[in-house]
């Protein structure tokens, strides 16, 4: 004889208990298990002696059950975030050091925003593009291109195409006093 549901129409059950079977994940079945407990009557208190579960945990789902969003039980990431690690980290670095074009995208800079997008598809990491910037940042890195630097390092002439870009000039190997060139400026006069 089958129990009377309380809170679940036939089909939503059925659906639960056929995910009940196949799911391998211990956090899903939990949840599966904490609405169909509730479903056959079972008090907030029972279903969290019974499971070993948390009242905020029972309550949720027992909600999602009487809301009719029993087929939601795998949609809530379960536990903390994922965090960005050592992996993540190494392929931002090598998606920074490749053209956006050599990964199918229309554009030739990469961007924070996409270098997220990106990320979040291949990883299931998903964090902001200002985070991004920050970890570029840390890393000695940048979306910007590395061909041309702003800053008050770079001395442009009237030619546009024309610049001289202070960082690419070496130190001598000695930095004694006797061996620096001293130069003067050139004084001119109208």
């Amino acid at each position: 004889m089958e129990e009377q549901s309380q809170i679940l129409t036939s089909f939503q059950r059925k659906l639960l208990l056929k995910h009940m079977k196949k799911e391998r994940r211990a956090e899903y079945r939990r949840r599966i298990e904490i609405m169909l407990l509730a479903d056959a009557g079972k008090s907030q208190a029972q279903v969290c002696e019974e499971l070993g579960c948390s009242q905020k945990t029972a309550r949720q789902w027992i909600e999602m059950a009487r809301k009719g969003k029993a087929h939601l039980w795998h949609e809530s990431p379960i536990g903390r975030p994922h965090t960005v690690n050592d992996r993540y980290l190494q392929r931002l670095r090598e998606l920074v050091g490749h053209s956006p074009r050599d990964y199918g995208y229309p554009f030739k800079r990469w961007t924070a925003g996409w270098l997220s997008k990106h990320l979040t598809d291949e990883t299931g990491i998903e964090i902001s593009d200002r985070h991004i910037n920050r970890l570029l940042k840390e890393m000695g890195l940048s979306t910007r291109s590395p061909h041309v630097k702003e800053g008050i390092n770079q001395a442009v002439s009237k030619d546009k195409d024309l610049k001289i870009a202070l960082y690419d000039l070496q130190p001598p190997a000695s930095t004694e006093s006797s061996d620096l060139l001293l130069i003067n400026p050139i004084e001119v006069h109208p």
